[in-house]
């Protein structure tokens, strides 16, 4: 074995911090919304899905393996305030490891631009950010 019986333990650190969507949750209850709140607003627009408070407060305190259902994460989202696509992604963090990348919402032309400005330095990035502005000045000023 080559690692050394005194190297930190990684799993250590990280066992400490929340998760993605632990952290969704626990944001929600530091601006003040309490988790009995939060339980009432539980419920998935859909199905009639609801979480009691204390599933809610499980989440933050100590997680399940698995990841909510999608009826589940809709609740959530409804329980905290936020769009059900940042508890999706909270969910693919935490469980998965995945950081969402992917434009999703936009059609194939503003993915080409974004793809095309991806790869220009800090300097181009700006250049092509003021021709944007100035071309959005222009529409106002003109009226369309």
């Amino acid at each position: 074995m080559d690692a050394a019986a005194t190297a930190p333990d990684q799993g250590a650190a990280e066992s400490t911090r929340l998760g993605a969507l632990s952290q969704l949750i626990q944001d929600a209850n530091d601006r003040g919304l309490s988790y009995g709140e939060m339980a009432a607003r539980a419920v998935d627009p859909e199905t009639g899905t609801r979480l009691v408070k204390q599933a809610l407060q499980k989440l933050v305190k100590a997680p399940t393996v698995n990841p909510p259902s999608i009826e589940q994460m809709r609740a959530i989202a409804n329980a905290i305030g936020r769009p059900l696509r940042h508890v999706q992604e909270a969910v693919a963090r935490q469980w998965l490891q995945y950081e969402a990348t992917e434009l999703a919402g936009y059609d194939s032309e503003i993915r080409i631009i974004v793809a095309h400005l991806a790869g220009k330095s800090p300097e181009d990035l700006r250049r092509w950010r003021y021709m944007i502005e100035a071309e959005e000045r222009a529409r106002r000023e003109a009226g369309e």
